[in-house]
């Protein structure tokens, strides 16, 4: 079983056009400060003004200066002639039979990302990208097969949270605070769409600090899941400059499995992922790390490997979400059965770990786990290629 190892990618930022106006969405409150500085802003205003704009940006999501009105005139053309409001750009939405919305988000230099909302019981959860492509080469997950185009700007990832209030309507009206119209739409983010957020870590940094921010879009902390498939190197950083909940894409219980089903795990064996993985939840003060493990049939399924799972799992408090395999085309492997993926979630509950199984949703429009790619990257790769590739 052979496969290729993911690259040690340094990915670089975006460059701004010369002349380009900067764009105060995705600025942290330290960097807007900056900038109003920058342009003329008194110093003693500029405290108050940071806290006006951000309420405007972010708690009511205003996009129009001259709508500011508890600011000047004076100070609103400033802000006009100095700085933009942008967000990406909505290509399509797909709404699925159980409700998903998939979006087509078109970012700077036209290149697109997919972003996926998933309703459910009181409870609404989004799940966003940070990269264009990927560069892990995951043999069982469809944006895998797409190549790395660059990473995501601050602004791009909030800017997907703020795109999706747009479309479900839940900006508060003038007058009320957050959440005083009962039950958010948007309560939870994942960070499991297109690519690897560790490998992105500032931008998506700075883009959760913001959601998190109390005079804002105001989520807690843990209502934020980053799912990683084991950058070993970031983790420790999560912890202490996010402290979001935390997910590691996990798949295998032995590192021969692994190397072809993560091929990071070749940088970061399961040993080395583990042992980081058990400070997790005392730095970040989290209740447990969530394991995620996809079904596929006769790879990694059998009672063995839910033994060995639940031995790998001592001395860490976790969950382990079950994920029946979501097939793409040219897919290399199939769904395990229903019966064999209860039998593995009865042992791992047995054992005194919480297995859910996840119902997959947005099937039908490819919004599921695993299945995300751009349309216009989506190639139509046959089954034989895509296990070449794969080595298997």
């Amino acid at each position: 079983m052979k496969a290729p190892i993911t690259p040690d990618a340094l990915t670089v930022p975006r460059k701004e056009a010369p002349g380009a106006k900067p764009n105060l969405i995705g600025l942290t409150r330290d960097a807007l400060r900056a900038a109003l500085l920058e342009v003329g802003t008194p110093e003693k205003q500029v405290k108050m003004r940071v806290n006006q704009l951000w309420q405007w940006l972010y708690h009511w999501g205003e996009r129009d200066f001259a709508r500011m009105t508890n600011l000047s005139k004076d100070f609103r053309a400033l802000l006009a002639d100095h700085f933009v409001i942008e967000l990406p750009e909505v290509v399509t939405r797909q709404l699925s039979e159980d409700g998903t919305r998939k979006y087509l988000v078109r970012i700077a230099g036209g290149h697109e990302v997919e972003v996926v909302y998933i309703p459910e019981e009181g409870r609404g959860t989004l799940c966003v990208s940070s990269q264009v492509g990927c560069t892990l080469t995951c043999s069982f997950c469809h944006t895998g097969t797409q190549k790395l185009v660059r990473n995501l700007t601050a602004a791009e990832v909030v800017g997907q949270v703020m795109l999706a209030r747009d479309d479900l309507g839940e900006w508060p009206e003038p007058g009320t605070g957050t959440g005083d119209a009962g039950p958010r739409l948007l309560s939870n983010i994942v960070l499991m769409g297109m690519g690897e957020p560790l490998y992105n870590f500032e931008n998506v940094r700075d883009a959760m600090n913001i959601v998190m921010d109390g005079e804002g879009i105001a989520l807690g902390r843990r209502r934020i899941t980053l799912s990683t498939s084991g950058v070993v190197p970031e983790i420790a950083r999560t912890a202490q400059e996010i402290g979001c909940l935390l997910a590691v894409s996990f798949h295998a219980t032995t590192d021969a499995v692994r190397d072809v089903l993560v091929p990071i795990n070749k940088r970061w064996n399961i040993e080395t992922l583990l042992a980081t993985l058990k400070d997790y939840p005392k730095v970040s003060n989290s209740e447990r790390i969530t394991f995620e493990y996809v079904m596929l049939d006769g790879v990694n399924d059998s009672d063995e490997d839910a033994r060995r799972l639940v031995g790998l799992l001592d001395g860490i408090p976790a969950k382990v979400n079950l994920i029946p395999f979501n097939e793409w085309p040219g897919a290399p492997y199939r769904r395990s059965s229903n019966n064999r993926i209860r039998a593995f979630a009865t042992i791992l509950m047995q054992a005194g770990y919480a297995s859910p199984i996840r119902t997959p949703r947005g099937e039908d429009i490819m919004a599921a786990c695993g299945q995300l790619k751009s349309a216009t990257e989506r190639a139509r790769k046959s089954r034989a290629q895509i296990a070449a590739e794969a080595g298997l």
